[in-house]
């Protein structure tokens, strides 16, 4: 009976020994090749975003990091992918963030890289609408969190004020945590306390672990996207012509925008507007973008590009003009908002800025509400070319000088005459 039991059990329990090995050796298996890292560059997939394996091995090839969330999805012609595709840039664009995604989840989603990414060149889009009064939706932010990035963090943390806040910030978003020892660790770091020996050990065979199943699954189920961007590549001119690429974008633009008033696409106003826009007007006149936790969350992301001395091109897109008219978007409330983010940039070194919160009244520069379009993609290029031509020659002395007051409650709820006191 013992030896049909075994016969039976045995290849069961001897499989299960070995994958617990292979999943806490401290060896990598698995490497992704270079299709497989071509097609997550473009996939916005979770997986990707909280993994580490394959930006790891993007980072380390010609691919750059472009940072933001859903106006990452709209791949027209004028896409940065699309652009860097046709004329054989030098780079190719790895999307990070799709639509929830804000600065919390980009800070965490770098934990796992941030080797790779030391002395490199970013482009990071602001989003105006991430700066709600509630900050980022924690539904949202589970979405693109991982054990993985949490536990890559953990076993470097140390008692700054850069990993406390992260620490207390994780705390105050994933109530429920999976792991209640990993719980335990963020709670010392946000207490300014430091990790036990057994801590430590078990977060080296939580990260050997973590790493394997990130190794053997994150590829897996993948958005393909390589053919759209390529079909979309195709419509611009063979030649890299100023001339002919405006004349495109007004062409393709005018094409795609022929039944709504405010210059929004047709598709995007078949499928989310055409039978509620009534009664959407007026809608957004309470809306605020100035006081925000997003503020804090956002120097979280400064203080990580800081400590990589990473060159970074901050990119601040516009809302549609007509469209934020219409629904009662206050104007005075967008420039104090624009005002706010390029102070908190400039006074800490980050003079890198295309700042385009004036363009959104511009024929076919949005494609939608908030995202950008034809000619608003154009822009962006211009910046993003010359930027990432030499994408390697990053200053080494970049000078940052991460103020740690824009972590305070004081700064993210500051507005009107508080704000102009503080920004003279």
């Amino acid at each position: 009976m013992k030896k049909k039991l075994f016969l039976i059990f045995g290849p069961l329990v001897l499989a299960a020994v070995l994958l617990a090995v292979v999943l806490v050796t401290p060896f990598n298996f698995t490497k992704p090749d270079s299709e497989e890292i071509h097609e997550a560059s473009l996939s916005q997939s979770n997986n990707i975003f909280k993994g580490t394996a394959v930006k790891k091995a993007a980072f380390e090839q010609n691919y750059v990091p472009f940072m933001g969330s859903s106006e990452l999805s709209r791949m027209d012609a004028f896409h940065p992918a699309s652009m860097a595709l046709r004329y054989h840039r030098d780079y190719q664009p790895f999307l990070l963030g799709a639509a929830g995604s804000q600065s919390l989840t980009q800070f965490w989603g770098m934990q796992g890289v941030n080797n790779e990414l030391k002395n490199k060149k970013v482009v990071f889009i602001i989003s105006p609408q991430w700066f709600v009064k509630q900050g980022i939706n924690p539904a949202a932010f589970s979405m693109y969190y991982s054990n993985l990035e949490a536990v890559t963090w953990l076993r470097q943390a140390n008692n700054s004020k850069m990993d406390r806040y992260a620490a207390q910030r994780l705390l105050k978003i994933q109530k429920n945590h999976s792991d209640s020892f990993l719980k335990d660790c963020i709670e010392q770091i946000a207490n300014g306390k430091k990790l036990s020996a057994t801590q430590k050990t078990y977060l080296d065979l939580k990260y050997n672990q973590l790493t394997h199943e990130d190794q053997f699954f994150s590829t897996l189920s993948l958005k393909n996207r390589v053919k759209k961007i390529k079909k979309a590549s195709k419509k611009l001119p063979a030649k890299e012509d100023n001339a002919e690429l405006e004349s495109l974008a007004t062409k393709l633009g005018e094409k795609a925008t022929t039944n709504n008033d405010f210059g929004i696409s047709n598709k995007f106003w078949n499928r989310e507007l055409k039978d509620k826009y009534k009664r959407l007007k007026g809608e957004q006149s309470n809306f605020d973008y100035v006081s925000s936790p997003e503020f804090g969350d956002f120097q979280l992301v400064l203080n990580q590009f800081a400590e990589n001395n990473n060159d970074v091109l901050f990119i601040i897109p516009p809302v549609n003009e007509k469209w934020s008219s219409y629904t009662g978007l206050s104007k005075s409330m967008l420039r104090q908002f624009d005002k706010k983010v390029t102070y908190q940039l400039r006074e800490q070194g980050f003079n890198n800025i295309l700042d385009l919160s004036n363009d959104g009244g511009k024929p076919y520069f949005m494609q939608d509400t908030i995202h950008l379009g034809w000619h608003g993609w154009l822009t962006v290029d211009k910046s993003v070319k010359p930027f990432l031509d030499g994408k390697d020659k990053v200053n080494k002395n970049n000078n940052y000088k991460i103020n740690n007051y824009f972590y305070s409650d004081q700064w993210q709820k500051a507005e009107g005459q508080e704000l102009n006191n503080i920004i003279k």
